[in-house]
């Protein structure tokens, strides 16, 4: 616990500092409660004043280090809450990342209670690769395969527990103190950030992740995922296969083994979107540094820590936006967004329709060749962040991996055509979404759903149910007409019996209608005949009843 307390001392003693150099001495004043620090932290000639206020944020944050970094960057594509100045500053960020001497055999035999030499022909003791959280090794197994270690940083975790806390001290203070800042929403950007964060440095978590991908592309002849040692992973050392690949941009080397740049832009999009709408699954950073090329033109995704993750309900909502969008349909475009968002303020509705409609006719009548998809996404943007939409984190996610890929097929390839590589899953989910299975499944759910209802029925509602029955239901009020009334009641319920009856049958008919077994005429069962029939019978009973009230 003391341990735990200096370490905040010190992170604060640190964060006062910066601040102070960069000129937020007023942030200090709060941090302090309004009193003045009477300690000279920097003299005149040390203090930043040159620049925007902008400039100097981002200056401060790269001092800050690794948690601070990576929390501008995941603020850069948050144009829904910060200012266009803001954004452009926070996507120059960059990491000051410092080499750590690590003695990797030592971790491994700690870590894994082995003799490295039992299972390691060689491991490189030199870094091929340092970012902020961990650092890449590279080793050869006694089997001969080449691979991987990415290895966390000693004591990486404590320092950004402690950064986390004095962010969230911070987001409170701009929160109070700021009228800009309290009509954010930026408690929950924050605790998005966090949450992405602690997954990000999660080994085992990456680990799964690349399992989940594999098991997702298996049978996938366009891409291949790296193979993992589980033997040699736990949350602070990962070992996977090492793949032998070109950077994706690296159209010089592509070609030299006869692979075609503008096949392999076209792949490494179709693959990205077969992630978003097929699995709801993707690499939430797909840089040119984190694609490679193998010989044979298969193209590889690696660096899993940052992935998206779309819901079952999202995913078919986002579906349904796409058709909308298909359709020139604002109207239902605008119910989807409010359906997906976290939470919504929205001033007009009238004017978020228009809005939308905007953006749609813009698609609609730009040709295909000129489209690009960044300039649609930034309109997006900010037609959400006018009509006060706040979305899940999956969505932000959404737009960035979209911008990067799109970026990097582009690098190599200028006449991307993006809607063309969309327009295979656009068909696939229409035909999906009117395909006999999937409307009996949808109708069996809407018969499900009402079933489970009809049994959740409030225990009041059934009491009045009962004494109706027993001839005890009494009302304590005058109402004229009280035989007619009475009358409806009686109505009401026979007709409510009448649903459940028709619903159960359908749900048993369409069990005879799939089972080969009992007596049939030609190819279908009689038993599913008659329940069709009954079935008719019943709805057309039903609607003479309902007409004739």
């Amino acid at each position: 616990m003391f341990n735990k307390q200096q370490r905040k001392l010190k992170r604060s003693a640190k964060l006062i500092s910066v601040l102070s150099k960069y000129g937020f001495k007023d942030l200090i004043s709060r941090m302090n409660g309004n009193k003045k620090s009477e300690e000279k932290l920097h003299d005149p000639d040390e203090i930043v004043s040159k620049g925007t206020v902008y400039e100097r944020i981002r200056l401060a944050l790269e001092e800050l280090g690794p948690t601070f970094v990576k929390l501008g960057q995941s603020f850069s594509n948050r144009e829904d809450l910060l200012p266009p100045e803001m954004i452009q500053e926070l996507q120059k960020l960059q990491d000051r990342v410092e080499v750590v001497h690590m003695n990797v055999e030592e971790i491994l035999e700690n870590e894994f209670d082995i003799s490295v030499k039992d299972y390691f022909k060689e491991i490189n003791p030199n870094a091929i690769a340092t970012a902020s959280i961990a650092q890449v090794y590279k080793g050869f197994l006694l089997t001969g395969e080449e691979v991987i270690l990415k290895i966390k940083k000693p004591d990486i975790l404590p320092v950004i527990e402690d950064d986390l806390l004095l962010i969230k001290d911070l987001v409170k203070l701009i929160s109070t103190y700021s009228e800009i800042g309290s009509k954010l929403n930026l408690k929950q950007a924050v605790s998005t950030f966090e949450k992405s964060l602690l997954e990000e440095i999660s080994l085992v978590n990456e680990r799964n992740n690349i399992h989940q991908f594999a098991l997702n592309f298996k049978n996938n002849k366009d891409t291949y995922v790296p193979k993992i040692y589980d033997e040699f992973c736990n949350n602070n050392v990962l070992c996977m296969e090492f793949i032998d690949g070109v950077k994706v941009t690296d159209t010089a080397s592509l070609q030299k083994y006869g692979i075609d740049p503008v096949t392999v832009s076209e792949t490494g999009l179709q693959l990205f979107v077969s992630q978003i709408l097929d699995y709801g699954f993707f690499h939430a950073d797909p840089h040119a540094g984190n694609i490679l090329v193998k010989k044979d033109g298969k193209v590889v995704f690696i660096d899993f820590g940052a992935i998206g993750k779309i819901q079952p309900n999202d995913k078919e909502i986002l579906e349904n936006m796409i058709i909308s969008f298909v359709a020139k349909n604002p109207k239902k475009i605008v119910r989807y967004l409010k359906k997906m968002a976290v939470s919504y303020e929205i001033p007009n509705d009238r004017k978020f329709e228009n809005d939308v409609e905007e953006v749609i006719s813009f698609v609609h009548s730009t040709s295909l060749k000129d489209i690009n998809p960044q300039v649609i996404m930034n309109k997006m943007k900010d037609v959400l962040k006018e009509n006060r939409l706040y979305m899940p984190d999956y969505f932000y996610l959404l737009f960035k991996g979209i911008g990067l890929i799109e970026g990097v097929g582009r690098t190599i390839n200028p006449d991307l055509d993006v809607v063309k590589s969309l327009n295979p899953y656009a068909r696939k989910i229409f035909t999906k979404k009117i395909s006999p299975k999937k409307v009996f499944k949808k109708g069996l759910e809407k018969i499900q759903n009402f079933t489970d209802n009809v049994d959740d029925i409030p225990k009041e509602l059934r009491s009045v149910l009962q004494k109706l029955d027993d001839n005890q239901f009494t009302i304590s009020s005058e109402i004229k007409n009280i035989e007619k009334t009475n009358q409806l009641i009686k109505s009401s319920i026979i007709n409510l019996i009448l649903t459940m009856i028709l619903g159960a049958n359908i749900i048993a008919t369409a069990i005879v209608f799939v089972s080969e077994q009992g007596p049939r005429i030609g190819e279908m069962s009689l038993v599913a005949v008659l329940g069709f029939c009954f079935s008719i019978i019943l709805t057309v009973i039903l609607l003479l009843r309902i007409l004739r009230k």
